[in-house]
């Protein structure tokens, strides 16, 4: 049986990735926060060798803490350096390749940015659903921003798990699950933080799963 789906997920970027003490950090949250944490290593301009030796390097303290960790677009890096899942998107291959793949026992995500798209990849054998943007965000400035009632109605198009994404911060997230949103996904909130340790136990106390 697959475990519970977290309810915070930590988005990383390629200017992320390239902080030279980004696995000591991930690394770090993991062993801190475990269960509560799904990690994503999407670095869309990355090679894929260079993902793999993240994912390989992260891959042993998920899986001791408890954390997910799954790997964006990638399905052969998930595969390779044996990470719970992908996410996948517009530009991935389709959710029914993947799953042909990764095996019933693999998490796929996908990110959607409509209800009807979200109901798709569902029926297409989508695990949950990233949804976005919510709010304005500083990695898609000027985008178009569902609110929480296009959020809304992506979950009750999509029935299964629907994290929201975009503009997330810890004030924000009451907001957001009081529209029946499973969790929330945040990047520069965590990332961008001082301490991003600190950062995710912020998140984690109002999601209502931290002390």
């Amino acid at each position: 049986m697959m475990p519970n789906l977290p309810r915070l997920h930590l988005v990383t970027d390629d200017g992320v990735l390239e902080v030279p003490d980004f696995v000591a950090w991930a690394g770090r949250i993991l062993a801190a926060h475990g269960p509560a944490i799904a990690l994503h290593l999407r670095g869309r301009d990355r090679p894929g060798g260079e993902l793999l030796r993240l994912a390989e390097a992260l891959a042993p303290v998920a899986e001791e803490s408890g954390a997910l960790l799954l790997v964006n677009d990638r399905v052969d890096v998930a595969l390779a350096a044996g990470a719970g899942g992908v996410q996948l998107g517009a530009r991935s291959i389709p959710v029914g390749a993947a799953r042909r793949l990764l095996g019933d026992g693999a998490w796929i995500g996908y990110s959607a940015h409509g209800a009807a798209e979200a109901a798709n990849v569902v029926a297409d054998g989508a695990d949950y659903v990233i949804f976005g943007t919510v709010f304005p965000s500083a990695s898609h400035p000027g985008g178009a921003t569902s609110g929480v009632e296009g959020l809304r109605d992506a979950i009750e198009a999509a029935g299964a798990p629907v994290v929201a994404i975009g503009g997330i911060t810890p004030e924000r997230v009451a907001a957001v699950r009081a529209t029946g949103a499973h969790g929330v996904a945040v990047l520069g909130g965590v990332w961008r933080a001082e301490c991003p340790v600190d950062a995710v136990a912020r998140y984690l106390v109002a999601i209502g799963e931290g002390s």
